[in-house]
């Protein structure tokens, strides 16, 4: 076919027009997909699908059209033109393939426009969802600076309020915590946040009067799109923080359901200096400490005291008593504080999502209990959607039952809503080393030591990665940089493990010496003094790696009998007996450890592990190696902060007794994930 009689049967065919027609209306489909979905909140994928069907569907048009045409008959498949070469038919077939080749090219072309307009396009506010905000600190303007808390209380109330509705995406206050009050740079800090929308306000308390002012901002045009100022009596403050929250749900478009409006309109108590000491109790948890901690369990009990059916501050004795029964005190005086509380949350208001957060803490920290977390937390999550807590402790309750991808997504989540919290990042972090998922595990410590660049555990993360797969050059570098504080525990850990693959400990032993020296009060030291003490070893100095493990041995022995269904001794107890060859000790206190974590599908083979490491020391080898060969296999949570992989046991001295036994050195040449 020449080339001018096949434009000419592309015209005659109406091939063009058709071309054109496409054009213009498949131009007029993209931009609707790009401009009103996002106003609508319809998801990107929808967009994305929009615009790929257009793209594919365009070739398509055009062969239809090539191929038939409207008759008053009907469609019919066209034929060749009277006045084209009878010669030409029998190139017919030729047609088709330039057909094709103009339309892939088209295509191509297409397609590779819209990823080079979409690869070049800057990222702005503009892109977050419309419904997403952050509320920052209130700037407390009061004379009295003790009324401090009281600003941050206001705060922190009215964003409760916003995270129960659902169609916002609202910044936990731990992330927001970070900011000043009214800051100059508001697109920066929207977009570290990942919100189009920033709420600032100040507070003034005078006696019994509060002056509250509030705007919302759009922080990429710097609009405000909303703003009031309320002066009123302090036993009216909780109506202010309802206005705020319908206000700002207003303004943003966010249609509240039946639940959200009765959440919003909730009183929690019409005592006013019960609600100060609840709100100052507030300011106490979150610091998250141990001192911070028992000074917030003082200001819950003041505010139960003064108000004892103040539902919400009962909720939050029983939370705070849970967190200090799992890192303090197991006792069951502790047990019994908490469970009272509970009682008294759930008696009041049991359908409350504080209630049901407070119950999530008891069962997980308390009872253990991780069928019963998960569903609690499940719960609380619908009518709670914005609070970060009820995801972590929907995601810890999930991996541990084994429901892996629950945990990932519920921690991908928390981060969404918290990026500014470093401990909600590492345990995410946390989730992809236990999946042995090195790669994302790097990329997401970069993301993370963009924010807080040469943090101690952050570098640990990222040196951890390359311990994993034997690259100890690369791990070295980054723990060269590392300074460790006591209880950064990832970090430590990382410097000692790193010395102990390297089987050069000299330097890791000058860091740990002043880590590891014993304490009156708490049990931070023994984890270090372990550590010390088992490169002490490694280097030759037994009769200092002896003294160290025996000081470790008697000090969580004593604590181990004090408080026996504590877990956290018994890791350097188990370490310490096995290096003073005391056996059947060590056994008994893994079998214990294992007996406290029963069902824990991901903290409970870190005792295999240890088991594992034990049998190898005591020459049972063949014990060992089936451990090993079920633990390569497993996603878990490593006695190293990692699980083993074919580099560590390559690497790791304590499999050295293993060396040479074929089934061992089999295991040591699997590929890493």
């Amino acid at each position: 076919m020449k080339s001018g009689n096949f434009f000419s049967e592309l015209k005659r065919r109406n091939v063009y027009k058709v071309a054109v027609a496409y054009a213009i209306v498949g131009w007029l489909l993209v931009q609707i997909a790009t401009q009103v979905f996002p106003f609508l909140e319809i998801p990107n994928w929808v967009v994305r699908l929009v615009i790929a069907i257009v793209v594919i569907g365009f070739p398509i048009a055009l062969v239809i059209a090539w191929a038939f045409e409207a008759t008053p008959e009907g469609i019919k498949r066209t034929e060749i033109a009277d006045a084209m070469p009878a010669a030409a038919t029998g190139h017919k077939k030729h047609a088709w393939i330039y057909i094709v080749v103009i339309c892939g090219a088209i295509s191509v072309a297409l397609f590779s426009l819209g990823r080079y307009t979409a690869g070049n396009k800057t990222v702005s506010s503009n892109e977050f969802s419309n419904k997403s905000i952050a509320v920052l600190p209130f700037e407390n303007l009061s004379s009295d600076k003790e009324n401090a808390y009281f600003a941050e209380g206001i705060q922190d109330e009215i964003l409760t309020r916003l995270a129960k509705i659902g169609a916002l995406k609202v910044i936990s206050r731990t992330s927001t915590s970070h900011f000043a009050s009214s800051p100059q740079n508001l697109p920066e800090i929207a977009r570290q946040l990942g919100v189009a929308n920033i709420l600032e306000g100040t507070v003034q308390k005078a006696r019994d009067a509060v002056h509250v002012n509030v705007q919302l901002i759009r922080a990429a045009t710097d609009d405000h799109l909303w703003a009031e100022s309320y002066d009123r009596n302090l036993d009216d403050i909780f109506g202010v923080e309802k206005e705020v929250a319908q206000s700002i749900a207003s303004a943003l478009n966010a249609k509240l359901t039946g639940a959200e409006e009765k959440a919003l309109a909730d009183k929690p108590t019409t005592n006013l200096a019960a609600y100060g000491a609840y709100l100052r109790g507030n300011t106490q948890f979150w610091e998250i400490n141990e001192q911070s901690l028992l000074a917030a369990e003082k200001s819950y009990k003041e505010a139960v005291r003064l108000d004892s059916q103040f539902a919400i501050a009962w909720a939050a004795l029983a939370r705070v008593d849970a967190v200090l029964f799992l890192i303090d005190d197991t006792t069951p005086a502790r047990h019994a504080a908490a469970e009272q509380a509970l009682n008294e949350a759930e008696h009041l208001q049991p359908q409350a999502a504080e209630t049901k957060v407070a119950r999530g803490y008891f069962a997980y920290l308390v009872q253990h209990d991780l069928k019963g977390t998960v569903d609690l937390m499940e719960q609380a999550h619908r009518t709670w959607p914005n609070n970060a807590e009820v995801l972590q402790l929907l995601a810890f309750a999930a991996a541990r039952l084994g429901e892996w991808k629950k945990s990932d997504d519920a921690l991908d989540q928390a981060v969404v809503l918290n990026p500014r919290d470093l401990a909600t990042r590492r345990w995410a972090l946390n989730n992809r080393f236990d999946a042995r998922d090195f790669v994302t595990a790097r990329r997401m410590t970069d993301d993370a030591l963009q924010v807080w660049p040469d943090e101690p555990n952050l570098l640990g993360y990222k040196a951890q990665t390359y311990q994993a797969s034997g690259q100890l050059d690369e791990a070295q570098a980054l723990v060269d940089r590392i300074k460790p504080r006591l209880k950064d525990y990832d970090a430590v850990s990382t410097i000692w493990y790193q010395a102990k693959l390297r089987r050069d400990p000299a330097a890791a032993i000058k860091i740990l010496e002043p880590l590891a020296r014993p304490t009156d009060s708490g049990f931070d030291w023994m984890f270090s003094a372990a550590q010390l003490a088992d490169l002490q070893a490694l280097a030759g100095d037994n009769a200092s790696s002896q003294s160290n493990f025996r000081q470790v041995r008697d000090r969580a022995s004593a604590l181990a009998q004090e408080q026996p269904d504590n877990v956290r001794f018994l890791s350097p107890l188990a370490q310490a007996l096995s290096h003073l060859g005391e056996k059947k000790a060590t056994f008994r206190v893994i079998d214990r450890a294992m007996e406290l974590r029963a069902g824990d599908l991901r903290n409970q083979p870190s005792w295999e592990e240890e088991r594992a490491r034990v049998l190898a020391l005591f020459g049972e080898k063949d014990q060992a190696i089936e451990i090993l060969q079920r633990l390569l296999r497993t996603r878990y949570s490593g006695w190293a902060f990692m699980p083993l992989t074919p580099a560590l046991l390559r690497l790791d001295p304590d499999f050295d007794p293993l060396r040479g036994n074929p089934r061992f050195e089999k295991l040591c040449q699997e590929k890493t994930k």
